[in-house]
């Protein structure tokens, strides 16, 4: 049967809204002044007159603290700053007016609410709990620990805004075109997969496969400091983590035997280097991440501030059925495009980096037509193992490490 022209569907479906969709795919911004944040404790599917009761009790809190300039738990409240609040398909952001420097970056799938009072928005964003290792083993547990496995943490941003309708109209806008952006990313008729199909499918999928866990662990960042002689090299390799990443940035793919790095014996292959003395690297090309580490021949101590993470990457892609597209393309074992919005996305694929295992199966040796048959057809979880290509050909002395 012959699939209907998706430009033959409204681009958004139940909220109609101020702005024009494509607009909404770039991303609009709106003036404001954030004035404090706040955490709550939430179940996971409260009525929509429990998220107001929620919203109302967080701007209490922060009218409060502000009017009585009593101290807020740490972290929670801040002082008015002029913001930009920028809202996408792909994610809201806070920047601050003056500096344009980023305050806040949330997904939009984990905004679970937006509400506006007046002339006030809440936008309320939610973060997992973390689950006890021990829970894992447990198979029968009491009620009130049933209970707090199925709250989250709610962190509530409270803004002040002439547009605040407007804005909590965008946002709810921005769901319903993400909505169909999702359904053009994986080739889905709307006649297919309803809005609440897609909510459900968005909230049974951690983004990442759990990157963000991991990532949010202290135990896995570190300070570390490695002693060397001055116009002595630091002996590292540093590749791309791959476009994809929760934070983009340098991976440690080799070391020099016996070099300051090595003999530290504190980095390890795999390692990601988030900033090197107090510079962040997030972001930044590997040619400026190279010379930033070059830069450093003529200092005898650097401090690296590092998140551990072992090179091979674990892939988890949900597939539902065949309707759904897996959203990346491979060439010759490498991944070499990813779709936005996709489930790939979602599962933790990379651009750039290299497919070792599928589900079980090694692929190193295997025909690029072999690995395109067992993708094409897979269902269900589908679980891979890929490296950073240029860390893979380093590993396999197909290429000589170039030491920086």
């Amino acid at each position: 049967q012959s699939r209907r022209s998706l430009a033959s569907f409204p681009t958004y479906v139940e909220v109609p809204g101020p702005c024009d969709p494509e607009d909404l795919i770039d991303g609009i911004i709106f003036a404001a002044n954030y004035l404090g944040s706040t955490q709550l404790l939430s179940d996971k599917t409260p009525s929509k007159n429990v998220r107001m009761m929620q919203a109302q009790e967080a701007v209490s809190r922060i009218k409060v603290w502000r009017e009585t300039n009593s101290n807020a738990p740490e972290g929670e409240a801040q002082p008015m700053t002029e913001v930009d609040l920028f809202i996408s398909t792909q994610r809201i952001k806070v920047l601050n007016a003056d500096s344009q420097e980023t305050m806040m970056d949330h997904p939009l799938r984990t905004i679970s609410y937006i509400a506006d009072i007046g002339n006030i928005v809440v936008l309320m964003a939610r973060r997992r709990m973390p689950r006890p290792d021990s829970m894992d083993s447990v198979e029968a547990s009491d009620p009130a620990e049933d209970e707090k496995q199925r709250q989250y943490k709610m962190i509530c941003h409270v803004f002040e805004s002439e547009d605040a309708q407007l804005i909590a109209q965008s946002i709810g806008q921005a769901f319903s075109v993400a909505y169909q952006e999702f359904l053009r990313a994986n080739g889905i008729n709307p006649e297919d997969l309803s809005q609440k199909e897609y909510s459900d499918l968005l909230n049974t999928q951690d983004m990442y496969n759990d990157d963000l866990i991991h990532f949010s662990k202290s135990e896995n960042c570190k300070d570390i400091y490695i002693e060397k002689q001055k116009g002595e090299i630091l002996g590292v390799v540093i590749v791309e983590s791959g476009w994809g990443s929760i934070l983009p940035t340098v991976i440690i793919a080799n070391m020099m035997h016996a070099g300051p790095s090595e003999k530290s014996g504190r980095l390890n292959i795999g390692d990601q280097i988030m900033s090197i003395n107090g510079t962040s690297l997030v972001g930044l090309p590997l040619s400026t991440c190279q010379t930033i580490i070059k830069g450093l021949k003529n200092q005898s101590r650097i401090k690296l501030n590092i998140v551990r993470c072992p090179p091979v990457t674990t892939v988890l892609i949900r597939r539902p059925d065949l309707r759904y597209q897996l959203g990346f393309s491979v060439q010759n074992g490498i991944i070499c495009s990813l779709m936005r919005g996709g489930i790939a996305e979602r599962g933790g694929v990379r651009v750039g980096h290299r497919i070792i295992e599928i589900n079980g199966q090694s692929v190193v040796a295997t025909p690029h037509e072999k690995i395109v048959h067992i993708l094409s057809n897979a269902v269900g979880e589908i679980h891979m193992k890929t490296m950073p290509a240029a860390m893979y050909r380093l590993l396999t002395a197909q290429e000589q490490p170039v030491y920086i």
